[in-house]
């Protein structure tokens, strides 16, 4: 007998296994990455450790595909199918002329839209295909699933298109409403399914412009620190504090009520970035201060007392970020009573 899974389940079951996914496959080179970059100078060993780190994050689409489907309880085959699906629509790998290219970890909307596509078809077909199921379901999902990824996906890449020509607008403000703008524009991506490295080097962030973009996602990582405090294990506090807001994504969708906290937070950081004339490039503007990436960037190109560039970007990148962040949670929690802390409870499984 099937079991029946709601429509709330299935949408639960599938955001549980993102979640775990996301922060499976972009902790190693979040985490290890710039700091492997900065040791391969010295030690060789090192250019091989950050060669595995960066081909690490490129298993995403797959890692959501079989992740997914655990939640789900498929089994080998279905499980097979569905991971194999999400990877030809995650848009991780290309084709051109001279063979194919691997690149970044494809688009995470199409490869979510997929997952769950995929997962839907496999439960449809239990049961139907009697002894061939090992030859026709392969053939199946991956055809008509990631056939459909393929076909939508450069429609679906429109919507980080229209998020890149709108934050391209923002550049064109005065600095102080850009920096803000930029700051909360990057707060709300960095969580969300779309890439803020793909978006800052897609509009070509740079100088000040950069600099608030990253202070925007030191924000969401200290509005996350501080809710998840109260509310998980510290493993899955310092995994959000090491860089990876993306594994609150179900969390984010499920409760919209934290854009407040996040928005604020990254409202207050946003000025410092303009006060403090916070730097960067295209390169580093969707990383915060994930591997040192942001703060490195912006302290390369301080002019003056090299302590005093030092004490300005602690400022600008953790202390304005955490202590706004703090404040606002005690705003919106004990003051305004506007939710609690519940609403950032980690759940990696029903």
């Amino acid at each position: 007998m099937k079991e029946k899974i709601t429509a709330k389940d299935f949408f639960n079951k599938l955001l549980a296994g993102i979640s775990i996914a996301i922060i499976v496959g972009l902790i190693p080179n979040a985490i290890l990455g710039e700091l492997f970059k900065f040791l391969s100078t010295k030690v060789s060993v090192f250019k091989y450790l950050l060669l595995i780190v960066q081909i690490a994050q490129f298993a995403v689409p797959c890692l959501v595909g079989a992740l997914v489907s655990m939640q789900f309880k498929l089994n080998p085959i279905e499980t097979a199918s569905v991971t194999m699906s999400t990877l030809v629509a995650s848009g991780v790998v290309s084709f051109n002329e001279d063979g194919f290219k691997i690149a970044g970890i494809g688009d995470l909307i199409n490869t979510i839209i997929i997952a769950g596509f995929a997962v839907y078809l496999c439960l449809l077909l239990r049961g139907k295909l009697g002894n061939l199921t090992l030859v026709l379901l392969p053939m199946i999902i991956v055809c008509v699933a990631g056939g459909i990824g393929v076909l939508i996906l450069p429609y679906v890449k429109m919507i980080t298109g229209a998020i890149g020509a709108l934050i391209a607008n923002f550049t064109n403000f005065k600095p102080l409403i850009m920096s803000i703008l930029l700051s909360i524009s990057f707060a709300i991506i960095i969580i969300s399914p779309m890439s803020t490295v793909a978006i800052a080097l897609a509009v070509g962030l740079s100088g000040l412009s950069s600099g608030a973009a990253n202070i925007g996602i030191c924000a969401t990582c200290a509005s996350l620190v501080v809710g998840s405090l109260r509310a998980n294990p510290s493993g899955i506090t310092i995994a959000v504090l090491l860089g990876s807001p993306k594994m609150f994504l179900s969390n984010w969708i499920k409760h919209p009520i934290l854009n407040l906290p996040i928005i604020l937070t990254a409202l207050i950081s946003g000025i410092f970035a303009y006060i403090f004339n916070i730097q960067g490039t295209p390169e580093s503007a969707g990383f915060g201060f994930s591997g040192l990436v942001g703060p490195i960037n912006a302290f390369a190109r301080m002019e003056g007392s090299a302590f005093n560039n030092l004490i300005i970007i602690i400022i600008a990148f953790f202390v304005v970020p955490f202590v706004a962040a703090f404040v606002v949670d005690y705003l919106f929690v004990k003051v305004l009573k506007l939710y609690k802390h519940e609403v950032f409870k980690f759940e990696s499984e029903d």
